[in-house]
């Protein structure tokens, strides 16, 4: 195990929050995606405590602009603040409800063999310098840990509901940084 994660799957730089929306992985399932979200809470805004609350079903669904997302039972295993802070759901030997329906190279239910990275932003606005300082560290990290294949955005594995991370992300940078990790 990588120093930098416990047994457990906790990763030590980041603020642990636990999600109530992990689980166990099937049984022999090898870790091997790494996946790229963006999530803003409300749309467009940063900051506050609204993603934290959506991932650990505490979000105010009376709230109009969440109505529809109460009864969600979602998580990331990771969520990248603005400001690089990284914040820590579920342990990454557990599958967290990220991808939702999804398939890579022909193999469907992602959310079995990938952790899942929220990067807080949108697909129209470009991510923080801190955003990329933390999320390298935490991809080179996960790759020493698990034997990852690839990184892909949330739309690559779901093209037709999913755009994120969206035009805005800088995949040049991510992939100098991981050059080993190809995309499909």
């Amino acid at each position: 195990m990588n120093p930098v994660f416990d047994v457990a799957g906790w990763y030590a730089p980041a603020r642990k929050v636990p999600s109530p929306n992990g689980d166990a992985r099937p049984a022999n399932t090898t870790v091997d995606l790494l996946v790229i979200h963006n999530i803003s809470l409300p749309p467009g805004e940063f900051g506050g405590d609204l993603v934290e609350r959506l991932f650990t079903n505490t979000i105010p669904a009376d709230h109009p602009l969440f109505a529809d997302l109460g009864g969600l039972r979602v998580s990331a295993h990771f969520l990248i603040r603005r400001d690089g802070e990284v914040v820590q759901f579920v342990p990454v030997q557990q599958r967290a409800a990220h991808a939702g329906v999804s398939d890579w190279q022909g193999r469907a239910r992602c959310n079995d063999f990938s952790v899942g990275i929220e990067l807080e932003g949108t697909d129209h606005i470009p991510f923080t310098e801190a955003q990329y300082d933390a999320l390298i560290p935490l991809a080179q990290a996960l790759a020493q840990t698990c034997p990852l294949r690839a990184i892909v955005g949330h739309n690559d594995i779901a093209p037709l509901r999913k755009t994120d991370p969206g035009p805005c992300f800088d995949w040049r940078r991510v992939y100098v940084a991981l050059p080993h990790l190809v995309t499909g």
